[in-house]
């Protein structure tokens, strides 16, 4: 029996043991889901979005438990509490929206003929959470799944095994159904199977690149889609009109909240030339402010990363870069253990040669170029294989709209970054995958179209 365990990035320690469903299991578990899924999607739309309002609600008088098993997983201070705000946030706004989104679109009721397109579920959803904001990610898709009707097996990530049972519980004390939400332990190579064997009819995917190809390769000649959410590089552009404060603010805690662990959070800042020196002297005054030490102490401002492996990975690309010419501007923090607890860093000298320009980071570094204009600013924040978000910071809308039209990226940002509208679809482009989470959208991608062409008489 395949076990999985959480490692504590707080000190390194086995916070949690959990047994993998064997894979016979695991069909069984989903075999039940499907049952149940007719009954779910006969219940009127009205009471499966108040189920699911319930099950927001009971987490919602558990924050301190939140925010307490977040640090414990996965290393953000307590001092945020959690992630109930945009969890909420997102809920509510897909529960009202969703009468009219889902309602039938009528295009004739006459006497000689009724002709609309309804919108059917899916049927079993898969969604496959990840660990860096495990409570936002899941929702996005587990709220508006269950209340258009598909039934929801989520397997979270082995870094925040208990946010999946928190949730299951909290839906299941609402009234949801075992079987129509349930969370399961897997490993790789069951989900794999699983999805191969078409017991799903739509798989969403937060995570790595190597993650989103193995799904797709899973579910390849199945016909199920899948939308994913994989890798970022997401870029902030500092215009010679921005207000160089609010944009020093906005960045770096884009660049740095959750040390870095953000699918949208900032990895490259490119700053007119005219500003760039004040904006980079600015940042590195700002970013040592911060703490780094024990997310259980509500003074620490950054927490450890999710683990010493993620860590690695920053200190070589951070290494890899000042090798190769970049200048870094800050310190060693008191607390850098050398294994999950990173300092943060600033880099400046960078090229588009240096993996820290290039791959993901999702750590607290970015690197900082200057640029002469509009121009190259966009075609440096273009020159990458990712395309989640990217942030532009300026006074001139009408400017701020043309760079955006040419910027190849999921959503753009006008004077703020590192934020999630649920009235907004979230999606990407490139490298980042393809989807349509929240917003109207959102439904669309979690539904079917049905057409009725009916001819009376």
């Amino acid at each position: 029996m395949t076990t999985l365990e959480c490692i504590s990035p707080i000190d390194g320690a086995v916070l949690v043991r959990r047994p993998a469903l064997a894979p016979d299991a695991a069909a069984a578990t989903v075999a039940r889901a499907r049952a149940a899924q007719p009954a779910w999607a006969a219940r009127p739309l009205a009471e499966r979005v108040a189920l699911v309002l319930k099950a927001v609600e009971i987490i919602g008088s558990q924050t301190d438990r939140m925010a307490d098993e977040l640090a414990r997983q996965m290393g953000r201070p307590i001092r945020y509490g959690g992630e109930f705000g945009g969890f909420e946030e997102r809920a509510k706004y897909m529960a009202s929206i969703a009468d009219s989104t889902l309602a039938p679109m009528v295009i004739e009721d006459s006497a000689a003929f009724t002709r609309k397109i309804v919108r059917e579920p899916h049927g079993v959803v898969l969604v496959v959470a990840p660990w860096n904001y495990p409570y936002m990610t899941a929702i996005n898709t587990i709220a508006p799944a269950l209340m258009a009707g598909n039934v929801v097996v989520l397997k979270h990530a082995t870094q925040t095994l208990l946010v999946g049972e928190h949730l299951a519980e909290a839906f299941h004390a609402a009234g949801v159904p075992e079987d129509v939400f349930v969370n399961v332990v897997l490993d790789h190579d069951t989900t794999s199977g699983l999805i191969a064997a078409r017991a799903f009819d739509f798989v969403n995917f937060t995570g790595s690149v190597g993650g989103g190809r193995a799904m797709e390769r899973a579910a390849a000649g199945t016909f199920t889609p899948v939308g994913t959410e994989l890798g970022g590089k997401d870029p902030g552009y500092v215009r010679a009109d921005a207000d160089l404060d609010a944009a020093v603010d906005g960045l770096m805690d884009g660049a740095m909240f959750n040390s870095g662990q953000c699918c949208c959070g900032i990895e490259r800042i490119y700053v007119h030339e005219s500003l760039f020196d004040a904006f980079v002297e600015k940042c590195t005054a700002l970013v040592k402010t911060h703490k780094l030490g024990n997310p259980l102490d509500p003074e620490t401002t950054i927490g450890p990363m999710a683990h010493a492996r993620f860590a690695a990975t920053v200190r070589a690309q951070i290494a890899d870069a000042v090798a190769a010419g970049a200048t870094s501007h800050l310190a060693p923090f008191e607390g850098d253990d050398g294994g999950a607890y990173l300092s943060p860093q600033i880099l400046t000298g960078v090229t588009h040669d240096m993996e820290i320009m290039r791959e993901e980071s999702f750590g607290p570094v970015v690197g900082i170029m200057p640029v002469a204009n509009d121009d190259e600013a966009i075609a440096l924040m273009n020159d990458c294989q990712y395309g989640l978000t990217a942030a532009i910071y300026t006074a001139d809308a009408e400017a701020a709209g043309r760079i955006a039209d040419q910027l190849q990226s999921g959503t753009v940002f006008m004077n703020r970054c590192d934020y999630l509208d649920p009235a907004l679809c979230w999606t990407g482009c490139k490298d980042t995958g393809c989807g349509a989470g929240l917003s109207v959208l959102g439904f669309h991608a979690l539904t079917r179209p049905k057409s009725l062409h009916f001819k009376k008489g």
